[in-house]
């Protein structure tokens, strides 16, 4: 087979503008098309863009921060309030801004108190306070509030009428809502009687160490 001729005297017609120009400064290019050099456009890069992976999004090994404990909550002297509605009784809880939700479980506790003295220290050797809750005293007859199951709220206040107040809140910043109810087992004497004393508690049936 022959070999192609050098073409230095030769001529050619782009592909592109149609024009004449000397074979010797002709170009390809990428898609084949064969141009004067003053015409070459290389491709364009986002033709064949280069895959890109997803940015990484979790870590090897976290130590993300524990979920929060359900922490006691220290009530008001006197929280409780007894009412009477169709034969029930009903106790009236005061916590501001709890933000409990309706149907939770919580459980009250009486003021804590120390059990059996320690000196405490940095020695695992010396005893700590032991402490414990003590019980909310009765009044009105409602003795149940010590119940070690606690109880399942309702949000707001009932009235001996039945009727249920403060409930919802269209605002929980500049309006909370500050009461929820439960129902005793007791059977209240009078009605709209407060009780329970002072350092009273509301919290988790079940208390957990915090960050242990």
């Amino acid at each position: 087979m022959g070999k192609y001729a050098s073409g230095k005297h030769a001529l050619a017609i782009s592909d592109r503008s149609g024009m004449v120009y000397p074979y010797s400064e002709m170009v390809r290019e990428w898609n084949g098309s064969l141009v004067h050099i003053s015409e070459f456009e290389a491709k364009q890069p986002q033709l064949s863009p280069k895959p890109v992976g997803s940015d990484p999004q979790a870590l090897y090994n976290p130590r993300p921060q524990p979920s929060s404990k359900t922490s006691l909550i220290l009530l008001d002297n006197n929280p409780f309030t007894s009412i009477i509605s169709g034969g029930v009784t009903y106790v009236n809880v005061f916590s501001e801004n709890h933000q409990r939700a309706a149907g939770s479980i919580v459980r009250f506790r009486g003021a804590p108190q120390v059990t059996s003295a320690g000196p405490g220290g940095s020695d695992p050797a010396d005893l700590r306070n032991l402490q414990s809750f003590a019980n909310i005293p009765t009044f009105d007859n409602v003795s149940d509030l010590n119940n070690a199951n606690g109880f399942t709220i309702a949000l707001g206040q009932i009235d001996a009428a039945g009727n249920i107040t403060g409930a919802t809140t269209s605002d929980p910043i500049t309006n909370p809502i500050n009461y929820f109810y439960i129902t005793s087992t007791s059977n209240a004497t009078s009605g709209n009687i407060e009780g329970g004393g002072a350092n009273c508690s509301a919290g988790p049936v079940t208390l957990e160490v915090v960050n242990g």
